[in-house]
């Protein structure tokens, strides 16, 4: 669309509603699609294209609304293609026919019966024949009727007065193998047990069972390094925690003793031993025996002498030592 100036329209002055100022060389050129499609000027209703747009939709102007509601019009068939009544009736009333070509005659389910066992009969004759010329050779696996054959690799086929046939075959699994496994389960299973209670077992027991008959301190004069537990002789006596034997074996003043060398450098003795029953370089668990009780060397009867000494060397008072490890002696041991 495109507005000029009139001449009657003065230079310089509005002349429209929104106070817009026409210059009077400048023509405005708009066109119709700068909003969008005319469906859209709705939303131009402050613009100066509101009074087109309802000129534009207004009814009166619609050419087409003479033939908004068309009804169809049938044509008339001429009359050379129109049906006879009296033939159309006729059809009606009779039955539909089939055509010649899809009558079957009455002898033909028996002539398909035959020619079907025929073929059946012809394809049993040569899947037999082919059967019978293939050779035993060509088979990745032979099979053997148990009819008229003894031996069928290694097993032995028997007849029986009934003439049922009876097959003996050698096992495969053998006897020896299989009890050489069984014996590894079972040893396996007593190793894992025995594991399983020696981590039960408590980290520190005492070393054996008695009367607490003598203390750690000086006596006559002379250090005595650890505390004595007398009871008869032959009584079990245990490693107070685990460690490694570094001496078992006749000592100077003890007669026999055992040493035992635990992980943090602490050594515990037992003096006075009747027997060991370890050896050097053997590893030990708290509670495992290590000797029995018994009244060798500078003793005044059947009893255990029983010190510790720290990084080896340092003799400490074993009360305190087991106390802090959950052991306390009482009149009686054990």
């Amino acid at each position: 669309m495109a507005r000029h100036r009139s001449s009657s329209e003065p230079i310089g002055v509005t002349t429209d509603s929104r106070h817009r100022w026409i210059d009077p060389d400048v023509t405005d050129i708009i066109p119709f699609n700068e909003f969008g499609s005319l469906a859209d000027l709705d939303f131009l209703a402050s613009s100066h294209f509101d009074t087109e747009a309802q000129v534009l939709r207004a009814p009166e102007l619609d050419d087409l609304s003479d033939t908004d509601n068309l009804k169809p019009i049938r044509l008339a068939i001429p009359a050379e293609f129109r049906a006879d009544p009296a033939t159309k009736r006729r059809a009606s009333t009779e039955a539909p026919r089939r055509g010649q070509h899809r009558k079957e005659p009455a002898t033909a389910g028996v002539v398909k019966g035959r020619v079907l066992i025929a073929a059946v009969a012809t394809g049993a004759a040569a899947a037999a024949a082919h059967s019978a010329l293939q050779s035993a050779d060509a088979h990745s696996s032979q099979t053997v009727l148990a009819a008229d054959q003894s031996v069928i690799g290694s097993a032995t086929i028997q007849k029986t007065s009934s003439g049922v046939e009876l097959v003996t075959v050698t096992p495969a699994m053998n006897s020896v193998v299989h009890n050489e496994e069984l014996a590894n389960g079972v040893a396996f299973a007593q190793e894992r047990a025995d594991r399983e209670a020696r981590l039960q077992r408590p980290l520190f027991v005492m070393p054996t069972h008695g009367i607490f008959t003598s203390g750690f301190g000086y006596r006559w004069g002379v250090l005595h390094g650890g505390i004595d537990i007398a009871n008869s002789i032959g009584t079990p006596i245990l490693a107070a925690s685990d460690g490694v034997v570094i001496d078992a074996g006749p000592a100077a003043g003890f007669g026999m003793w055992v040493k035992l060398r635990h992980s943090d450098g602490t050594v515990t003795l037992y003096g006075h031993v009747n027997t060991t029953t370890v050896s050097i370089g053997q590893r030990v668990m708290a509670g495992d025996q290590i000797a029995t009780m018994g009244n060798r060397g500078n003793s005044t009867g059947p009893h255990l002498h029983f010190e510790v000494l720290l990084n080896g060397t340092n003799r400490t008072d074993p009360v305190p030592w087991l106390a802090k490890r959950g052991l306390s002696l009482g009149s009686v041991t054990g």
